[in-house]
C-alpha cells in the first residue's frame, strides 16, 4: 500500500484558505457583539423610573358683590270684577281695565312700560244647604306690570291707580330694580375675580409655591337676592310713602391656577 503525502504547495493553499475563513468569521462576530449593547440600551432606559412631570394646581371659588341705588320701580296692579254672568263680568273687567290704563297714561307711563301679565275668567261657586255647590256668578280679572322710571313718582302712581280703580282695583305690590343690570353685574364679577385670585395666592404661599398661570375660569349664575320690594298696597291716600333701599348683585367664579 502506498501513502501519498500532500505537496508543500497544496499545504500552503490549505493554510491560506483557513486563515481567510477565520478572518471572515471574526469580522462577522465582532459587529454582532458591538451591536448588542445598542439593542439592550432601550430596555435599560425603559426600566428606569419616569420622572414625575405633573403640575400642581389649586382650585378656588371667588364671590363678588356690588350694590347700587335702584332707578326703576315695577308696580303690579290689576282689576277684578264679579257679576252674575260671564259676559257681564268680562264687560265690567274691561271697563275697569280701561280706567286703569287711562290713569297710568295720565301719570306719564308710556305704553311700552305697561304689560298685561294675566287675564282670567272663572265661575264663582256657592255652597247650598244640602252641601252641594252651584255657580252663582263669574269673576273676571286682569293684572298688569307697570314700570315707573321716575322713582320719586312711584307712590303717586300707586295712589292714583288705587283711587281711580275703586273697589275693582288691586295693587299687588311693587319691586325696585335697576333698568340696566349689566354695569352692576360687571362690578360684582370684578370683585369675584379678585377674591378668587387672592385666595389662590394665599394657597400658593402657604404651600411653598408661587402662583402660576390661570388654567381655567368659569362663572356661575349671577344672583340678585331679593330686590327691594313692598307688599300689597291698599290705601285711599293720594300718594304712598316707599323706601327703595339698594339693589345687590352677586357673582361666583371658579378658577384653577398653576403652582410653580
Amino acid at each position: 500500500m502506498t501513502i501519498r503525502r500532500p505537496s508543500a504547495a497544496r499545504t500552503a493553499r490549505l493554510l491560506a484558505a483557513t486563515a481567510v475563513l477565520g478572518g471572515l468569521l471574526a469580522g462577522t462576530a465582532a459587529p454582532a457583539l458591538a451591536a448588542a449593547p445598542e439593542r439592550t440600551a432601550p430596555r435599560a432606559a425603559a426600566r428606569k423610573a419616569a420622572p414625575d412631570t405633573a403640575t400642581a394646581t389649586v382650585t378656588v371659588t371667588g364671590n363678588g358683590r356690588a350694590s347700587a341705588a335702584p332707578d326703576l320701580a315695577i308696580l303690579s296692579a290689576g282689576v277684578e270684577s264679579t257679576r252674575p254672568t260671564a259676559k257681564e263680568a268680562m264687560a265690567a273687567q274691561t271697563t275697569a281695565a280701561e280706567t286703569l290704563l287711562d290713569v297710568l297714561h295720565k301719570q306719564g307711563i308710556p305704553d311700552r312700560d305697561i304689560r298685561t301679565d294675566s287675564l282670567s275668567l272663572a265661575p264663582v261657586y256657592t255652597q247650598t244647604k244640602d252641601g252641594s255647590s252651584k255657580v252663582t256668578g263669574y269673576q273676571a280679572g286682569q293684572s298688569f306690570s307697570v314700570k315707573v322710571r321716575d322713582l320719586d313718582r312711584t307712590g303717586q302712581v300707586i295712589g292714583a291707580v288705587n283711587e281711580a280703580a275703586g273697589n275693582a282695583g288691586r295693587v299687588n305690590g311693587v319691586v325696585f330694580d335697576v333698568a340696566d343690570p349689566s354695569a352692576l353685574r360687571a362690578k360684582a364679577r370684578e370683585a369675584a375675580y379678585r377674591d378668587a385670585y387672592d385666595k389662590a395666592s394665599q394657597h400658593a404661599r402657604l404651600s411653598g409655591h408661587r402662583l402660576g398661570r390661570l388654567v381655567s375660569l368659569s362663572e356661575g349664575e349671577s344672583v340678585r337676592p331679593g330686590p327691594g320690594a313692598a307688599p300689597a298696597v291698599s290705601t285711599d291716600e293720594p300718594s304712598v310713602p316707599l323706601a327703595p333701599g339698594e339693589i345687590e348683585e352677586q357673582v361666583t367664579v371658579s378658577a384653577v391656577y398653576e403652582l410653580i
